[in-house]
């Protein structure tokens, strides 16, 4: 078989490695990028991850919005979900974001776009198998991988013999659950949950842990918890699910939750209890390159694996699964190897943010990791109800907590739950990587009325 060469090869073309390519090619190498699908150009995020379902959520905002109108002196009829119209316009949305990526790819790469799937034969070498079932060899100096992870599915008795949902095909139903039973209380699973019952679904929520968002401090994960369970979702925590089975309509579950056994039966059941590396398929083994037990590859705080020219970005390296994490990723490998620069990734503050009604989105440390960490600490909290911008809009829900070091008077960490948390831990994030004090924000200008004038008043507790 003819082998072609190239300076430079990336599978996969999630957030890091789509961003890469034309960073690669500018600086005159000869790069391939390698993508499994037309459907998946752009990466997770855009196709199966963060757009589609933020498009879904912000209907079932809309839906929410309209139900409870009359708080706003607003009189409207109930909301009919036409969840077909829902999947419609998510599609929409995804399929306009993955044109726009594959004339960016195609205008940087040319015919150096390869739609296939690829797998390692030699440690520089991978074999493609092409859209078309045709088979190319390609070989190159240098190799970066970005095939991110798919959900993962759990070993349970009877799982695989029913019908069960995961991230990704809940997204194609076209007609709402009567009951849709969630297994997994961390980011997918509640976004999925409150989107769903604000559709009109009745909703459980199924958690092993003793509570939901198991990296979070209690009183954050109660305050959300009870948020939901106001929106009427049921949950059952300290649950193991020992047994599922299918009948007609209906999935059951058999449950060991604390010291009692318990069935719940539903007409859906969505698995969400995290995702799984993209590994399998690469045939790794052949390259050398080393993986975890759980079969993400290791890399070092320069992101290279164990074998030299080959590095790993994005979520299959084993680190925070976000798309923003996936784009530095990209940062550190341009500014090495590209720019003469010498970035890691020691020290990165990296937000998250979960797109439930109201948002909860995080910043740093929490107030048990400080606390784990010996850090003299000063906690600083506010209701959302007290911030002027929350009452003008009805959304007072939520609560803001900051943990401040004794001694330098630093921001260590901070969650934000009330409405626009998103947008506001950006503003949390820039005092904390400028390491000013929180006096920054507590004697700030910052506008009047909005919700990040809420930091003012939060920091003031101090």
């Amino acid at each position: 078989m003819h082998t072609e060469y190239y300076d430079d090869i990336i599978i996969g073309g999630g957030k890091a490695g789509k961003t890469l390519a034309p960073a690669l090619v500018a600086d005159g190498r000869k790069t391939a990028l390698v993508e499994r699908s037309l459907n998946m150009i752009g990466g997770g995020c855009i196709n199966v991850a963060c757009i589609p379902t933020k498009t879904m959520v912000a209907s079932a905002e809309v839906a929410n919005t309209v139900r409870n109108s009359s708080v706003y002196g607003i009189e409207t009829n109930a909301p009919t979900v036409d969840l077909a119209a829902v999947i419609q316009r998510k599609r929409t949305v995804v399929q306009s974001m993955r044109e726009m990526n594959l004339h960016n790819l195609e205008t940087a790469l040319s015919h150096e776009l390869i739609i296939g799937t690829g797998r390692f034969v030699a440690a520089k070498t991978i074999e493609v198998t092409t859209a078309s079932s045709a088979t190319r060899l390609l070989t190159a100096e240098r190799f970066f991988i970005n095939t991110g992870t798919r959900p993962l599915i759990p070993s349970i008795p009877g799982l695989t013999e029913v019908e069960f949902l995961t991230s990704e095909s809940i997204m194609e139903l076209e007609q709402l659950p009567e009951h849709l039973i969630i297994l997994g209380s961390g980011y997918i699973g509640l976004e999925f949950a409150q989107m769903f019952r604000r559709f009109g679904c009745r909703v459980t929520v199924i958690g092993q842990s003793t509570q939901i968002l198991s990296h979070q401090d209690a009183d954050i994960a109660i305050a959300v918890q009870t948020l939901l369970e106001r929106d009427g979702i049921e949950f059952l925590l300290l649950a193991k699910v020992l047994k599922v089975e299918r009948s007609v309509h209906t999935t059951k579950l058999q449950l060991q939750v604390a010291d009692s056994q318990k069935t719940i039966q539903g007409s859906h059941l969505l698995v969400a209890v995290g995702r799984a590396p993209t590994t399998d398929s690469l045939n790794l083994d052949a390259a050398g390159v080393a993986v975890d037990t759980h079969g993400f590859i290791q890399v070092n705080e320069r992101l290279e694996t164990n074998v030299p020219g080959i590095w790993a970005l994005g979520d299959i390296n084993g680190g925070l699964q976000y798309t923003h994490m996936s784009l530095d990723d990209n940062r550190i490998i341009k500014a090495n190897l590209i720019d003469g620069g010498n970035r890691s990734t020691r020290n990165r503050l990296v937000p998250s943010c979960l797109f439930i009604d109201p948002e909860l989105a995080h910043i740093g440390l929490t107030e048990t990791e400080a606390q784990q960490q010996g850090y003299a600490i000063r906690v600083a909290k506010l209701s959302a109800s007290n911030i002027p911008r929350a009452k003008t809009l009805g959304q007072t829900d939520g609560v803001m907590k900051a943990i401040v070091d004794t001694e330098t008077g630093r921001i260590l960490g901070c969650v934000i739950l009330c409405y626009a948390a998103g947008e506001i831990i950006s503003t949390v994030q820039m005092v904390m990587q400028a390491q000013m004090p929180y006096t920054v924000l507590r004697d700030g200008i910052l506008t009047h009325p909005t919700m990040t004038e809420g930091l003012n008043m939060l920091f003031a507790k101090l």
